[in-house]
C-alpha cells in the first residue's frame, strides 16, 4: 500500500490545479491562486514522502510532471486569460503558451542532470504563483490601457525565462553557511520583508486575501536576485 502514497499526493496536486482551472472560468482568481498554493504543497510532499518510503519510480515521475503542468502551467495560463479576456478580448488567448512552455520546462528538467541541486531557468511553481497572484490584484492596479498589454507581453517574458540557461537557486540546504547559501538568505530575508508588508496591509484593510498579493513580488525578488547574481558571475 505504502508504493501507492506518493502517487495519490502527486493526483491530489492534479486535482487542486484542476479546480483551479475550473475557478479561473468563473473569475473566482483569489481562490485559484489558493488552490495553485495547495497544489504546491502536495507537489513538495509527493516527492519527499517516495524518498522516505524508499518507492520512487518512473511512473511518479511521470505522473509529477503531467500534474505540475496542470497545476504549475495550464491553470495560471487559464487565470491570466480570463483575467485578460473582458480588456484584450481574442488577445488574451496569448497567455496560454505559457502551458506549452511550462511542459517544455517540465521535460527539460526530467531529462538534464544539471538540476539536481539548482534549476537552469524560472521553476514552473515560481512562475505559477507570480501568475496566479497577479490576477488577484483588481483591475485598477493596472492603472493605464496598455497595463493589460504589459502583462500579456511579461507573460511572453516567463515563457523564455521557463527555458532559459539561467541558474535559479533552490532553497534546498547542504549546509547553513552563508559562502555556499548567501543567493538563498539574501532571497529569503527580502521574502520576510514583503510578507511582513503585505500583512500589515491586511491587517489595516481587514482583507485577507491581500496576502495573495505577496506572490508576485516575492517571485519578482527571486528573479531579481538571481538574475542580478548571474549577470556579475558572467562579467566575471
Amino acid at each position: 500500500m505504502k508504493r501507492h502514497i506518493p502517487n495519490i499526493i502527486t493526483c491530489l496536486n492534479l486535482l487542486s490545479g484542476s479546480i483551479a482551472v475550473f475557478l479561473a472560468t468563473g473569475d473566482q482568481f483569489e481562490i485559484a491562486f489558493l488552490f495553485i498554493l495547495l497544489g504546491a504543497f502536495f507537489d513538495f510532499w509527493d516527492g519527499l514522502v517516495a524518498r522516505k518510503l524508499g518507492v520512487s519510480s518512473k511512473l511518479g515521475i511521470e505522473m509529477d510532471s503531467l500534474a505540475d503542468n496542470i497545476t504549475f502551467g495550464l491553470a495560471p495560463s487559464m487565470m491570466l486569460m480570463c483575467y485578460l479576456l473582458p480588456l484584450l478580448g481574442g488577445w488574451s488567448f496569448i497567455a496560454l503558451i505559457m502551458a506549452a512552455f511550462s511542459a517544455l520546462r517540465l521535460g527539460k528538467f526530467n531529462i538534464d542532470e544539471r538540476q539536481k541541486t539548482s534549476f537552469l531557468g524560472l521553476a514552473t511553481p515560481a512562475n505559477a504563483i507570480f501568475w496566479g497572484s497577479i490576477t488577484c490584484l483588481p483591475y485598477q492596479a493596472l492603472c493605464q490601457p496598455w497595463g493589460p498589454w504589459c502583462l500579456l507581453a511579461l507573460s511572453l517574458l516567463s515563457c523564455w525565462l521557463l527555458v532559459c540557461e539561467i541558474p535559479f537557486c533552490s532553497l534546498k540546504f547542504k549546509s547553513f553557511a552563508w559562502r555556499d547559501n548567501y543567493d538563498k538568505y539574501v532571497f529569503l530575508m527580502g521574502t520576510l520583508i514583503i510578507i511582513i508588508g503585505c500583512s500589515i496591509k491586511a491587517f489595516i484593510a481587514s482583507n485577507i486575501y491581500i496576502l495573495t498579493y505577496a506572490g508576485a513580488p516575492i517571485i519578482l525578488w527571486y528573479v531579481l536576485v538571481n538574475v542580478t547574481l548571474f549577470i556579475i558571475g558572467a562579467k566575471k
